[in-house]
């Protein structure tokens, strides 16, 4: 079984439990989203390949079938910032590697104002479920195209959708490459 690593476990400045961390604006280190869920997915392997988990009707975290959809992202390219008014995504991704970020901008949320930032792949393989109305995002890190599977409670419906510039100053991210 993979463990789901943030980017401050990552790069060893936290335990490798999934606490809450606290953080100010513009901050790189990772807090987590009140309502986001991280779940390990596993992989089973051998000679012949790989078959990878990602959601079963079964499972605690499991919601309802809406669709499912893979978005495929470039190197280097960010895919942001999208809200959903009603859906419940459940991300995935089975190939390459993204660095996904979230923001929380709820008016009663106990996390407003914080993002949370995690690298998603193969080799970090969960389920990162975010509940209606947290801003995301993701940006293709690596060499490779990155598919990412979302499994999402509703069919997409573009009336319950915001977007904004990846660059918008309303969200304190810097989608640059930080150098730790």
């Amino acid at each position: 079984m993979r463990y789901c690593l943030t980017s401050s476990q990552i790069d060893g400045s936290s335990s490798t439990t999934l606490e809450s961390e606290r953080t100010s604006q513009k901050s790189r280190t990772v807090s987590m989203i009140d309502g986001v869920k991280i779940t390990p997915l596993s992989q089973i392997l051998d000679e012949r390949g790989k078959v990878m988990h990602m959601l079963r009707n079964s499972d605690p975290h499991f919601v309802s079938f809406g669709e499912i959809y893979f978005s495929c992202v470039h190197p280097g390219v960010v895919k942001a910032w999208h809200m959903h008014k009603e859906m419940i995504l459940n991300y995935a991704v089975p190939l390459g590697n993204i660095k996904f970020v979230l923001y929380d901008n709820r008016l009663n949320s106990v996390t407003r104002g914080q993002v949370q930032e995690m690298f998603l792949g193969p080799d970090n393989y969960c389920l990162v479920t975010v509940p209606p109305l947290v801003w995301n995002g993701f940006k293709g890190v690596g060499t490779i195209t990155a598919i990412v599977a979302n499994c999402s409670s509703i069919p997409h419906d573009p009336c319950e959708i915001e977007r904004v510039s990846p660059f918008d100053d309303r969200i304190p991210y810097d989608w640059g490459l930080q150098h730790r």
